[in-house]
């Protein structure tokens, strides 16, 4: 099961009473996925599909609860390329009687891609739209694996409008990027998308979510300490190498003797602890020296052995 399945089942198991959060999360199913027919004798039947079995028994609820009418339950079995199935959840009745109650048709009586403004006007009829837009046509990366995304794909651009309008009333900043025939909604920020799941209900998808980014996290700061360490001490092996390179050279030269007895010291102490750090070396020494000392001395050894560029 994908994350968005699971985020999706938990919203199938929220108990939704209130007849006008009922109305909004309705509207939303019928809106991005529902669609209106016209059969002989013009019996008008209105629709909603869904490959989510527990998406379709939340829809045939809403119908009956929130329309009062016989709804069905229609399977489209899919054989090839081992597809979902189809559920098809369909109402017969007055359809524009019915799509009035949920605020879908207009007072010309045109179908639009908007809801009216009175459907989501209170902050829980706001966030049960979302919570229907996201169970029709949302989805959600799998923090664990991949960037973080949200996204809800609607087949208008004012359904998108409608859908960045709202969420923009929970402080969200959604952004709209057009694909082939479809127009996208989508968040990429991480603290977005927690809101976004605790706005409509997902707590426990929250808490995974949380939890694979805090996981996430901390693998990448323990990533970074370590290249941080790997690198300096890659630079450190670097420099002990190129300092006993030096002092070998000036002791093929003979010059060793001709040192100061502070240089010769820390020449002879770096020859014998070729692996030993600068503070190591300084507590070696007698008396013992700061790293500053002993990277100073160091240093005058190197450039004593290869020239002032060094």
């Amino acid at each position: 099961m994908t994350f968005s399945e699971e985020v999706k089942r938990e919203l199938t198991r929220i108990s939704v009473t209130d007849q006008c959060c009922q109305r909004a999360e309705l509207a939303a199913l019928i809106r991005l996925n529902g669609s209106i027919e016209i059969s002989r004798g013009d019996q008008w039947g209105l629709s909603v599909t869904t490959q989510n079995p527990a998406t379709a028994r939340v829809i045939f609820k809403l119908f009956r609860a929130v329309f009062g009418v016989q709804t069905e339950i229609y399977i489209r079995r899919k054989v090839r390329l081992r597809k979902n199935n189809v559920y098809l959840v369909r109402c017969r009745g007055d359809v524009p009687a019915l799509l009035r109650q949920v605020g879908l048709l207009e007072s010309d009586n045109g179908l639009g891609h908007g809801v009216a403004g009175w459907v989501v006007e209170r902050q829980c009829c706001c966030r049960a739209y979302l919570r229907g837009a996201f169970l029709a046509a949302g989805a959600i990366n799998d923090p664990q694996k991949v960037s973080y995304h949200l996204e809800i794909t609607t087949d208008y651009e004012e359904q998108a409008s409608v859908l960045c309008a709202l969420m923009e009333r929970e402080e969200l900043t959604p952004k709209v990027v057009p694909r082939k025939k479809s127009f996208v909604v989508y968040l990429k920020e991480s603290e977005q998308i927690v809101r976004l799941l605790n706005i409509i209900g997902a707590h426990t998808a929250l808490l995974q979510f949380e939890d694979a980014r805090i996981r996430k996290y901390m693998r990448n700061q323990v990533n970074r300490l370590v290249n941080a360490e790997t690198a300096n001490l890659s630079k450190t092996v670097a420099a002990a190498m190129r300092q006993t390179e030096a002092i070998r050279l000036l002791a093929q030269r003979q010059q060793l003797a001709q040192l100061s007895p502070a240089l010769r010291q820390v020449a002879e102490l770096r020859l014998a602890h070729p692996e030993a750090s600068l503070q190591e070396l300084g507590q070696l020494a007698d008396p013992p020296l700061s790293k500053s000392a002993v990277n100073h001395r160091l240093r005058k050894l190197v450039q004593l052995a290869f020239g002032k560029e060094d």
